[in-house]
């Protein structure tokens, strides 16, 4: 087992993190060594960071990782995650999804000195991991899961993209959630007969979400009434926006349930209160994961108005579908629809178009039967295809097949 020095760390609010800091002192067996760098990690919920969470849970015994993450700030962070040491290094935020952090690079050049990692995991988009990785050892085997595309920030992706198709070009490996990000993507579109790319989809452990919760009768009762789940960070690429506009189009009686924070939250915040719809919306703030399936329980449709490809899954889509809920989201082209099929598990719509997700949310509001039957529908799919083990598996394989290519490869030289 690996030993820990412990110091202390003001403990993370409302994730339920296991918080135990270390100065880097833990011996590892002889297993696959792997470095992984995340966008962040910490108390602000995210799709990719609850994917890395379930593949540290998953993986926990097979491997060891080290996660190297920018803070949201000028703070450095030190703790474990399943076991797994996480190093947050001080960084410029920029708009709640770029981060600027040198000292990425040096930490990352300072672990590889320590740990000699035999593999190196990017979690893309995300530009400053990438180029901290590059001050690695180039015969590093390199695996990026590739979760959307540089979307927002055109003037940076004007000068980043040659960086981004050479480290297409030279991964050991690329995997997607689903064959639809690959056809979305104008990158990986563009070598899909060329690069090494492997579709593993997302796996999630949906115990809790199939599971009765206590809370789920007294949310009923607090917000009487229809109600409509919405969650997510606050970020422009949410849209929910264009959710708050659309609520005029609803019953007086329908609430709007806000879950998460983020840079946009006093703006939508204050967009609710102009529309006149201040006595319906309720922004919830960040919701622990103990208490989240209450919220999906509770709700009768959960709604995903994303209006931009950097949203590119949707896991909470898959929580919501767990609890046997239908889905309203919009038709990115991507992974989004892959989760939430039209007429099977829900209802989809364009992007940004008010009057089209007003309507989706008020048939599904207005006809209890078609509810419960997309609800048992969106269920049933998210049990059978949305599997923690199988996405363990396959991804511990490709690990597994790439070190030992890699060791084969150097027995040559």
């Amino acid at each position: 087992m690996a030993t820990v020095r412990q110091t202390h760390l003001p403990s993370v609010p409302t994730r339920n993190f296991p918080i135990l800091i270390l100065r880097h002192h833990i011996d590892m067996p002889s297993s696959i060594k792997i470095l992984c760098f995340g966008r962040f990690y910490d108390e602000i919920p995210g799709g990719m960071q609850k994917h890395i969470e379930h593949l540290f849970a998953n993986l926990q015994g097979h491997v060891e990782f080290v996660h190297l993450v920018p803070s949201r700030d000028a703070t450095r962070a030190e703790f474990t995650l399943h076991g797994f040491p996480v190093i947050r290094t001080p960084s410029l935020n920029l708009d709640g999804s770029l981060a600027i952090s040198p000292s990425l690079i040096s930490t990352a050049r300072q672990l590889h000195r320590q740990y000699h990692f035999d593999l190196i995991h990017l979690h893309f988009p995300d530009p400053m991991s990438h180029l901290a990785s590059l001050a690695l050892p180039a015969r590093i085997p390199r695996i990026i899961s590739w979760h959307a595309d540089v979307i927002r920030q055109k003037t940076l992706l004007r000068f980043y993209r040659p960086l981004l198709r050479h480290a297409v070009r030279t991964a050991s490996a690329i995997t997607v959630a689903t064959p639809a990000h690959i056809d979305s993507s104008p990158i990986l579109s563009q070598f899909a007969n060329q690069a090494p790319i492997h579709v593993i989809p997302y796996g999630f452990d949906l115990t809790h979400f199939l599971t009765p919760h206590h809370k789920t009768t007294k949310i009923i009762q607090q917000f009487p009434g229809k109600r409509i789940f919405a969650l997510g960070r606050h970020v422009y690429y949410k849209g929910f926006d264009i959710l708050i506009k659309a609520l005029h189009q609803l019953e007086p009686s329908t609430q709007l349930l806000i879950g998460g924070t983020g840079p946009l939250s006093e703006t939508w915040k204050m967009l609710a209160k102009t529309e006149g719809l201040a006595d319906r919306i309720h922004f919830l703030g960040l919701i622990n994961d103990e208490d989240l399936p209450a919220y999906y329980q509770a709700c009768d449709v959960f709604c995903l108005p994303a209006v931009s490809q950097a949203e590119a899954f949707g896991i909470v889509q898959v929580e919501a579908m767990a609890c046997a809920k239908p889905v309203v989201s919009t038709r990115l082209n991507n992974g989004v629809d892959f989760v939430n099929q039209h007429g099977v598990t829900g209802l989809t719509v364009p992007p940004s178009d008010i009057v089209a997700l007003a309507q989706a949310l008020n048939q599904l509001l207005t006809d209890p039967s078609l509810r419960e039957k997309l609800g048992q529908q969106a269920r049933e799919r998210a049990v059978n295809e949305f599997s923690l083990t199988a996405m363990g598996q396959k991804t511990l394989q490709l690990y597994e097949r790439i070190t030992s290519q890699t060791k084969q490869y150097i027995k040559l030289s």
